[in-house]
């Protein structure tokens, strides 16, 4: 882990990610909590949370969103339909955008990407159309270019991402079976040429079985693979 001060990741399992600015800004990412197996029972969450975002609408990236924001008067970003949903889930707070687009949180401008993945949300009342995947890139004032990639297979569009932002910390699956596995990744990180890659939505549950090891040796030297345990914290 990084010893310099700056932005602060901290993993808590899954694609549940915590982001603070070094200007004080707090981000969450994909919130599951209540029902994760792997988020660290131990830590508790800011009192304040600024912005939840949520990168789709599978119970895995949202099932606590609508409890957290309450909770913690946050602002929940997401594509324009599942804002819309969370909105109808009593959520006062909400933002909602589209593919290419980017809103300034604080110091932060997050831009929505492209991801490839499936994304209806359920519910007791049955399966709900609430837009597409999608990716969010994270730009901090006098801080590193953040990219969180959601749930997403490889696509060659990714080298897009790279020319247009640059992302120097690339949290990104790798453990297979719903999202890229190591192979995949190691490809995603040739078209991205982060300096860094964070693995996230592995280990989980069992069809999960990519692991930073593979990941890493696939890549080769050049690129970082961290690997972390959910709880432990990444400083940019």
């Amino acid at each position: 882990m990084s010893a310099t001060k700056g932005t602060r990741i901290t993993w808590l399992g899954h694609a549940t990610v915590l982001v603070r600015t070094p200007q004080g800004t707090t981000i969450l990412i994909d919130p599951f909590i209540q029902q994760n197996p792997k988020y660290p029972k131990d830590f508790e969450l800011p009192s304040k949370i600024d912005y939840v975002l949520l990168t789709h609408g599978h119970f895995d990236h949202m099932a606590d969103a609508v409890p957290v924001a309450k909770k913690h008067g946050a602002t929940v970003v997401a594509i324009y339909e599942l804002a819309s949903y969370i909105g109808q889930q009593g959520v006062s707070q909400t933002i909602g955008m589209n593919l290419g687009g980017t809103v300034k949180l604080n110091d932060v401008a997050a831009t929505m990407v492209e991801a490839k993945h499936s994304a209806a949300a359920q519910d007791d009342k049955g399966v709900h159309y609430v837009g597409i995947a999608t990716g969010f890139v994270l730009t901090v004032a006098d801080g590193p270019v953040l990219y969180h990639t959601g749930d997403t297979a490889v696509f060659g569009d990714m080298s897009l991402i790279r020319e247009l932002y640059a992302p120097k910390v690339v949290m990104m699956p790798i453990g297979g079976h719903f999202t890229m596995g190591p192979r995949e990744a190691a490809l995603a990180a040739r078209l991205l040429e982060p300096e860094v890659i964070l693995p996230i939505h592995f280990g989980t549950f069992p069809p999960l079985t990519g692991r930073p090891a593979q990941t890493a040796e696939l890549i080769g030297s050049g690129v970082q693979v961290v690997e972390w345990k959910p709880g432990e914290e990444y400083v940019a």
